[in-house]
Order: structure tokens, then sequence, then C-alpha cells
């Protein structure tokens, strides 16, 4: 893996042993679905970093925080870890997420919220504790916008306009507005446009069990250039595969596919989730 490649970032990935169902997402896309398996991907495709997006199903907070952490050390920090928390559990729940957050090694690079999966919207006023730490911590806010995986999960609470008004109140706050809204795209593009501190990512547009998969993989290129367009601004598009719900040279391939400036698509698939993660070298 040469240097220049390895500047590539997935900024949205899953390598967690709480998976419902990982295991068949990955059998689908014919990968080994574990952290190694999931890094031999990256080094085809020329990534250095995944951000480790802390798991819901979990058993517990420390749980959760153990996955990442674990899987980060032992791949020498090429996985970032995240932290999330369920508002819904109440208040307790959230101090103890923010304390077990101060104290995690390695350090947090974000926060994952998973809206839709359970029953709450960013605008929740119990989440605002999270909010003030994530300022405080100078650190992102992954958001799940746009369709779930789980059929049981309820659409109400995941339109991206819900986060525009999360995004004026927190200013100072950087938010990720995950799957382009998918497949509210147009609304979560003006969220994106409109707002400074809101990006978005590329994670999650494809259906490994589409029977036409290729012109899937078509109709969201399309949908996907039209969005960067809306958005006016490359550098507020990250680059993420949702793996294994994508293979690594699925999701890439997606990006590096775009009618764009190879320059622009180099951001899109690292240089934009340097800078927000201040990775340095």
């Amino acid at each position: 893996m040469s240097e220049e490649l390895g500047r590539r970032v997935d900024v949205h990935v899953h390598p967690t042993r709480y998976s419902r169902h990982g295991p068949t997402f990955a059998e689908k896309n014919r990968i080994e679905f574990s952290p190694e398996g999931l890094l031999r991907e990256m080094d085809v495709a020329g990534i250095g970093h995944g951000v480790f997006l802390c798991p819901r199903l979990a058993p517990s907070l420390e749980a959760g925080l153990q996955d990442v952490s674990e899987v980060a050390r032992r791949t020498g920090g090429r996985f970032l870890p995240t932290g999330t928390v369920d508002p819904t559990k109440g208040t307790s729940h959230i101090e103890t997420a923010l304390a077990l957050w101060d104290q995690n090694d390695p350090p947090l690079v974000g926060i994952k919220l998973y809206p839709g999966y359970l029953p709450f919207d960013v605008t929740d006023p119990r989440l605002e504790p999270v909010y003030a730490w994530a300022e405080r911590a100078r650190v992102p806010v992954w958001v799940h916008q746009g369709d779930t995986s789980d059929p049981d999960g309820l659409l109400r609470y995941v339109r991206p306009i819900l986060l525009d008004e999360v995004a004026v109140r927190w200013r100072a706050v950087r938010f990720v507005l995950c799957h382009l809204g998918n497949p509210w795209i147009e609304e979560a593009a003006e969220v994106v446009y409109k707002n400074e501190n809101v990006y978005t990512d590329t994670s999650g547009l494809l259906n490994p069990f589409a029977e036409r998969y290729e012109a899937q993989v078509h109709r969201m290129r399309t949908r996907l250039r039209h969005a960067i367009l809306a958005v006016g601004d490359v550098r507020k598009v990250l680059y993420g595969s949702d793996w294994p719900i994508s293979s690594i040279a699925d999701a890439v391939g997606l990006v590096d596919g775009l009618d764009l400036p190879s320059a622009d698509k180099e951001r899109i698939l690292g240089g934009n989730a340097r800078e927000l993660l201040g990775l340095r070298g």
C-alpha cells in the first residue's frame, strides 16, 4: 500500500462483534466479516483508516466502548473509535456515557447516534449534554439519517430536515449526516449546503440484495453527483462504506466512477475526512 493511497479514510464502518445482520451482508458481498478481513479490503483500496462506529446492539455502554477500543488498539490505530448513547434510557444513562467517553483509551474521535433504529430524533432535548460534550471534546457527531436496514426502524425520526435545527443551535459542533439521508437525498443536500458545520457521507447507498445491481449503482452514482452539485462544495462530502453492507471495493467504486476531477474524488475518498478528524501524516 503506497503512502499516497494510504491517505484514504472510510468514515463509516461496523466491524463489530455485536451485529445482527453483519454476517448475512458479508456472505452476500463475499467478504470476511472480521476486523482483519476489513483491513485486507482497506489495504487493497488504499484506505489507511476507518472510523469504527460504536455498535448500538452492545449489551452495555462499557461493552460497546470495549469493542471499538480493543479493535483500535490491536490494529495499531487504523480503526478510530467512537461512542454511542441511547437518550431514551434517561439521564443516568447519558451521564454514565459522558463519564466513560472522557476516560476512554484511546480517545474517541466522535459520537454516533442511531435515530430511527431507536425511537428518538436529533432534536430530543435529552441529547443536549451529548452535543455539549462533542463541542467541548471538539469531535464530530455522526447521525443516522434515511432508511434503516432493520424493518422495525421508524422513518419518522430520520428525516434530514430535523438536523437543521440542531446544527443551527450547535454551530460549534460538526455533524456528519450519514447515508446522504437516502432516500431524502435532495433534502439532505440542502441541509449540508445551508449549514457550514454539517457534512455528509456516501455510506450505505448500495443494496447488495438488489436484483439489478449494476443499474442501481448507475442510478445512485447519478443521484450522488447531483447531490454534490447541490451541496456546492466537494469538501463537505466524505467517503464511507457502511461495511459490511457494502464491500470496500463497491463503495470506493461508487465514488471512483463519479464524473468529477480526480482531485475532487481523492478529497472525498480521504482528504476531507483527514481535515475533519485532524489526522496527521
